[in-house]
């Protein structure tokens, strides 16, 4: 292939990849944003969109236990907005060190209910007194 080709191939991949790739949405008017960081670490943040998404955070130092890891961080928070549907989608979380992220809402899938036989049996289970020996076995 000549150099003239090569050119030809490049300079088309280069107009076709800077050719606009649609419309830039309008940016999202900010109504209220906060954001204070303490010098103890602790923080809080919030804002609120003109399109009706909201969010805030509280975040704590916390102490420990754990020598090599003295503190901790523990966040409480929460964000709600529209889903396409129309639905009102809201949600509410605490993370830290010892649960981890645990997220409440409506909209979170939940596990099916025990079926009524296994939970009978499970209690019928409990209810019996133990079968293990002073070591450990059957």
């Amino acid at each position: 292939m000549d150099w003239v080709r090569l050119g030809v191939i490049f300079g088309s991949i280069c107009i076709i990849s800077g050719a606009p790739q649609g419309q830039t949405p309008e940016p999202i008017k900010i109504i209220s944003q906060t954001n204070e960081i303490s010098p103890e670490g602790n923080y809080e943040w919030s804002y609120e969109g003109a399109n009706g998404i909201k969010a805030e955070e509280k975040g704590n130092v916390k102490k420990t236990n754990d020598p090599e890891n003295p503190e901790a961080l523990a966040a409480q928070g929460s964000f709600s907005y529209t889903d396409p549907e129309g639905n009102q989608i809201s949600l509410t979380y605490t993370a830290d060190d010892e649960g981890g992220f645990q997220p409440v809402g409506n909209h979170l899938p939940t596990s099916p209910p025990i079926p009524p036989n296994i939970l009978k049996a499970l209690e019928w289970i409990a209810s019996q007194p133990s079968t293990t020996e002073r070591n450990g076995r059957r």
